[in-house]
């Protein structure tokens, strides 16, 4: 906005009755003469202020002090600016006077303030679809309004996972199957994450309504720490399911701080198991006579497998009717895959013909390495949609859980590999419901 320095500036209010400053005041100046002038030049010394000469006035008078010889206090006080020096000079010319005028301060008018507003090239203006759309629709909302992602902090984020996966409500907020379904978490490279796989799985359901039994068929006992179940020696535990014959639902423990939730423990007792199983009668199935004389009835039923392809492992294939295959992303994890379909094959043509590899599971997966995504790829093109969207990062606090005796679930449901956890088991319980499967308790 141009500051004329005089609130009756005829550019503002329209007026042309005085279209000349205050401080314009020097002789042959006129509005739109275009004649000569005697404006002084750089080289002219400065006109004397005090005393005042005749050439202060345009009629040649002197300019008179007020009565009494002396200038007022508030004339004395008053500074003297530019415009005043030329004044008293009684030469300037109009292009002067526009270039140069005083900032003096004045209230513009409403007309003034909206002819001199900036226009943004770059503003966005409401659309008349937008409006519409807000009127019609309340919730509507523009695409340049920020999402609840973007606006909430990362710990805030952080804790709103957290209740989604702890579900502290208690509600069922994943699909429970219409019947029983038993899982087999097989893989014969050790090191791949079965255990680790089958615990959090089963918590994840467990605390979303779903009623889930945990066998840890594992000689090393790790899926019964991980649900921090008593597993040393004199307690019972699936050996004597297997070898004598004890029923299933007076081994299961209930699992501590997790509702829904049993587990038959494993000690190392079971690492005897193989070899006493080779003289039982109908060994390939020991496991299976167990889990269908169990009285109770589950949604899931997971067995954690030994990193081998001995008895236990054909026990636990002849029992189940899925096999869950959890792949690392990594070589050495492709290498025997294909053996360990070849033996599948085998138990489904000679002892389970129900038997099925429904789902894998891509663990450990490093997003920094081109290794991953190649094998990611790899798995995908040959298994299709049996691989889960939803893939297990690397994550230390997945390998911290264990060693407080919890589930990354509960210890730090926060966390990368608890969300990733919790996708998978919300996307294996959704296909469940679209494929059901046989009841078999």
């Amino acid at each position: 906005m141009h500051d004329d320095g005089r609130y009756d500036d005829p550019r503002v209010t329209g007026s042309t009755s005085d279209p000349v400053s205050r401080e314009t005041d020097y002789p042959s100046w006129s509005p739109g003469a275009t004649g000569p002038s005697n404006r002084p030049t750089d080289s002219d010394p400065p006109p004397a202020l005090d005393p005042p000469t005749s050439a202060g006035r345009p009629d040649g008078s002197a300019v008179a002090d007020p009565p009494g010889g002396r200038r007022t206090p508030e004339a004395s006080s008053r500074p003297i600016n530019a415009a005043e020096v030329r004044s008293t000079s009684g030469r300037r010319n109009t292009a002067a006077a526009v270039r140069f005028e005083p900032a003096v301060p004045h209230q513009p008018t409403a007309a003034a303030v909206r002819d001199a507003a900036p226009v943004v090239a770059d503003a966005p203006v409401a659309s008349t679809e937008s409006l519409a759309a807000v009127a019609a629709d309340p919730t509507y909302v523009s695409r340049e309004t920020p999402t609840r992602e973007e606006d909430d902090p990362p710990l805030a984020m952080e804790a709103m996972r957290a209740v989604q996966i702890l579900n502290p409500s208690g509600e069922v907020t994943m699909p429970r199957p219409d019947r029983t379904r038993v899982m087999c978490v097989a893989n014969q490279k050790g090191g791949v994450g079965k255990t680790t796989t089958t615990v959090n799985l089963a918590v994840a359901l467990a605390l979303h309504g779903n009623r889930v039994l945990v066998v840890d068929l594992d000689p090393q006992g790790n899926a019964s720490t991980g649900l921090n179940v008593p597993h040393h020696t004199g307690i019972p535990d699936v050996y004597d399911c297997l070898i004598n014959s004890v029923p299933l639902v007076e081994v299961a423990q209930a699992v501590e701080g997790i509702p829904n939730l049993w587990c038959v423990p494993a000690t190392i007792d079971l690492a005897g198991a193989e070899i006493e199983l080779v003289s039982v009668v109908a060994r390939e199935s020991r496991l299976d006579r167990a889990i269908a004389a169990y009285p109770g009835e589950f949604d899931y039923v997971f067995i954690d497998c030994p990193p081998s392809l001995g008895l236990l492992t054909v026990n636990a294939l002849v029992a189940a009717q899925e096999v869950l295959i959890p792949i690392q992303c990594e070589y050495y994890a492709l290498e025997g895959l294909n053996q360990l379909i070849n033996n599948i094959n085998l138990v489904r043509q000679h002892l389970n013909p129900k038997l099925d590899v429904s789902t894998i599971l891509l663990t450990m997966y490093d997003r920094r390495t081109r290794l991953a995504d190649a094998v990611e790829q790899d798995v995908r093109n040959h298994f299709g949609d049996k691989v889960l969207q939803a893939v297990i990062p690397r994550n230390v606090r997945v390998s911290e859980a264990p060693s407080y005796g919890q589930s990354v679930m509960t210890y730090d449901p926060g966390s990368r590999g608890a969300t990733s956890y919790f996708e998978a088991a919300q996307e294996i319980a959704e296909r469940g419901v679209k494929e059901p499967v046989g009841r078999n308790a």
